[in-house]
């Protein structure tokens, strides 16, 4: 069995209209929920063997306050600027394409690619993935390459409006 944790960036802003898609920063709601965020990825599930994440700003700086609240080791992380922009296939085929040693397994990235790649794995029909939302599957397979349509089991769905 493998386990696999999808986490969507915290909320961005849009207050400077010049800059990029990829360099928007964390609004200032997106750092207010970044703590929380990290506090509940270290009680619902044991600390990841490594950590994916997109190159985008906004995911950076989501996946730089997990590795600080998790102890993270900096070779357990890696940032995958295919990451960015990208359709569940990629995700899926960044998953098969991982060590079998790693047994749990973290993306940090961005939607539709995240949902719609929980969505294939669980046979779930989650219609909304929320900022600093979190998907903890587990997956039924005994390596990385087998994973495929329907392998996993939705463990848990949470996100900050849970908490509020």
């Amino acid at each position: 069995m493998k386990r696999l944790t999808l986490v969507r960036h915290a909320k961005s802003s849009w207050k400077h209209p010049d800059l990029s898609d990829f360099e928007r920063p964390l609004s200032t709601r997106g750092k207010r929920d970044l703590p929380g965020l990290a506090e509940r990825l270290c009680t619902f599930s044991p600390t990841p063997d490594l950590l994916l994440y997109s190159s985008a700003l906004r995911t950076t700086a989501t996946a730089e306050r997990i590795i600080q609240t998790l102890n993270f080791a900096f070779e357990d992380c890696r940032a995958v600027p295919e990451m960015y922009e990208s359709c569940y296939e990629t995700l899926l085929n960044l998953i098969q394409s991982q060590a079998d040693n790693f047994r749990h397994i973290m993306l940090v990235g961005h939607n539709p690619g995240l949902m719609d790649l929980g969505n294939y794995l669980t046979g779930e029909n989650i219609s909304h993935f929320p900022t600093s939302g979190v998907q903890f599957i587990q997956i039924s397979v005994l390596e990385w390459r087998e994973v495929a349509q329907s392998c996993g089991i939705l463990l848990q769905l949470d996100y900050p409006k849970l908490h509020q």
